[in-house]
């Protein structure tokens, strides 16, 4: 990957930023609770992650307008995803930085608009992103806005530099053994990165609702698991490739069953061929936790993204748990990416444990394809 320019390239070129009115944008897509009547943001730990681009900017005289979306308006003005909480949060943390609204109130952002990236660019001198968690989406204020922006005006902030770096370790001659651990409910989501990483790991281990579809393609009855029937030819094929390369994927060998999510009267840990066919499978079983945590712990590069089983119902998170312990026990290089598995590490209490965790689930997955991140390509340009 070619170099992205940084900060410091911004200040070279143009002799200080002082009285620079600079384009930030941010990730502050946080996850907000209104059911005590007030909006309340539950983790502010992307508008945290923004603050040293911040200060690096405002520390040299400039001045920080912010800009981020906030779930998903659909393109139109909706109070419910008001910049408002998340606002009040940063003139706690860094008084004096403007927030935009919410990007998304506008069609245009979405559709990589011309007109509206165009009005977005305007008032400033130069554009700094620090958004990793958008940096897979070709919208206006990710690719539009930034190439409207000349060579020395546009650059890669804090954040963005070291989810690049630290990215970078799981795709250019990671150290080996490399190991991987994906979860999360379907394998249609995460095709390509499964297939990007059998060329590159020593060892998969897959979890939560995909490895229901990958032990129905092996021909084991699953009940009534989460499966996608049309990704069984998809799922032999990554086996078959990982078999040809060498590569270990692991599936659980035994499981959690239950009968209902809401209510659950039967709660079993059986084997992952002997799934009852009136119960649905909800976590990795007791052996299978152990054997993919000794996976971690032998390793010297581990990515882990998704949850091993049904994650948000507290009986049926120790596998994913197991994970997140075993993640900061290892002496490998970890990193974390997506929301699930990153609200695990900070459930378990270990998240300073892990070398780096992503802001970007989507995005991460997308860098380890090795397809470039159109955020990254505008600012290349």
């Amino acid at each position: 990957m070619s170099e992205i320019p940084r900060l410091e390239d911004l200040e070279g070129r143009l002799d200080g930023l002082s009285g620079r009115r600079i384009l930030v944008r941010t990730d502050f897509n946080v996850p907000l609770d209104d059911s005590s009547g007030a909006t309340v943001i539950t983790d502010d730990f992307r508008i945290r992650s923004a603050l040293p681009t911040i200060e690096w900017l405002t520390e040299r005289g400039a001045q920080v307008v912010a800009a981020s979306h906030l779930g998903r308006p659909k393109g139109e003005p909706n109070p419910k995803f008001s910049m408002d909480p998340v606002r009040a949060r940063l003139a706690e943390l860094a008084p004096g930085v403007e927030l935009l609204e919410n990007l998304r109130f506008h069609s245009g952002e979405k559709a990589n608009d011309e007109d509206f990236a165009r009005r977005l660019a305007e008032p400033f001198s130069q554009y700094v992103n620090d958004a990793f968690g958008t940096a897979h989406r070709s919208h206006a204020s990710v690719v539009g806005a930034p190439e409207l922006f000349t060579d020395g005006r546009k650059a890669a902030g804090l954040l963005m530099e070291r989810e690049v770096a630290a990215l970078s370790r799981m795709v250019e001659n990671p150290e080996q053994p490399y190991v991987a651990v994906v979860g999360g409910a379907k394998v249609s989501t995460k095709t390509a990165p499964l297939e990007a990483l059998v060329e590159r790991v020593a060892t998969l281990l897959i979890g939560g609702g995909m490895a229901n579809t990958f032990l129905l393609a092996q021909g084991h009855d699953v009940g009534k698991s989460l499966v996608e029937p049309e990704m069984l030819d998809t799922a032999l094929e990554v086996l078959k490739r990982a078999g040809e390369r060498g590569v270990t994927v692991a599936l659980p060998t035994d499981v959690v069953v239950t009968d209902s999510l809401e209510n659950p009267q039967v709660v079993e840990i059986v084997a992952a061929h002997a799934v009852p066919s009136d119960l649905m499978i909800v976590d990795l079983g007791p052996e299978s936790r152990q054997r993919y945590a000794n996976s971690i712990l032998g390793a010297k590069t581990v990515f882990w993204n998704g949850p091993m089983g049904v994650f948000e119902v507290e009986p049926f998170d120790a596998g994913t748990l197991a994970v997140a312990r075993a993640m900061a026990d290892s002496d490998a290089f970890t990193v974390v990416g997506g929301g699930e598995s990153v609200m695990a590490i900070k459930r378990a209490g270990v998240a300073d444990a892990i070398d780096h965790v992503s802001t970007g689930g989507g995005a991460s997955l997308q860098f380890l394809t090795g397809e470039p991140l159109p955020a990254l390509v505008a600012l290349e340009d």
